[in-house]
């Protein structure tokens, strides 16, 4: 499977990685199908959302960092159950249409990796499926 490495730089972090994998998307040769982005990692994620206003990834780990606050009353051991519950929230992989060659996103859309216990070095693995 193809991929792609994502050094994430602090804690908390949405990368677009949309670029990356529109790249193997084009060397596939795959003209119409379906593009699967997957995140073998248990505390990052994936996520498609709008890639034109910065503030919107801002919002999205304002609103996480509400929702599973980093310090809670968990019970894991290695002291990172927040990054888990992060990853399972935004999900391990997305699925995007491939047509005339490219990714069938929309206008504002993106592809972010999630990072919820950095900084690390990441792996993001790319499947194009002809369709």
């Amino acid at each position: 499977m193809p991929s792609f490495e994502v050094r994430t730089t602090v804690h908390s972090q949405l990368v677009d990685v949309t670029s990356q994998v529109s790249r193997i998307v084009a060397d596939s040769g795959v003209s119409r199908g379906v593009c699967v982005v997957f995140v073998p990692h248990t505390t990052a994620g994936v996520t498609i959302n709008e890639n034109a206003d910065p503030d919107v990834q801002r919002d999205m780990l304002s609103a996480l960092e509400k929702v599973v606050p980093w310090r809670g009353d968990y019970h894991h051991g290695e002291g990172n159950a927040a990054a888990h519950l992060k990853a399972s929230l935004m999900g391990s992989s997305v699925t995007v249409l491939v047509e005339s060659g490219r990714l069938a996103l929309g206008t504002w859309q993106g592809i972010y990796f999630c990072e919820f216990d950095g900084p690390r070095q990441r792996r993001v693995g790319v499947q194009v499926l002809n369709g």
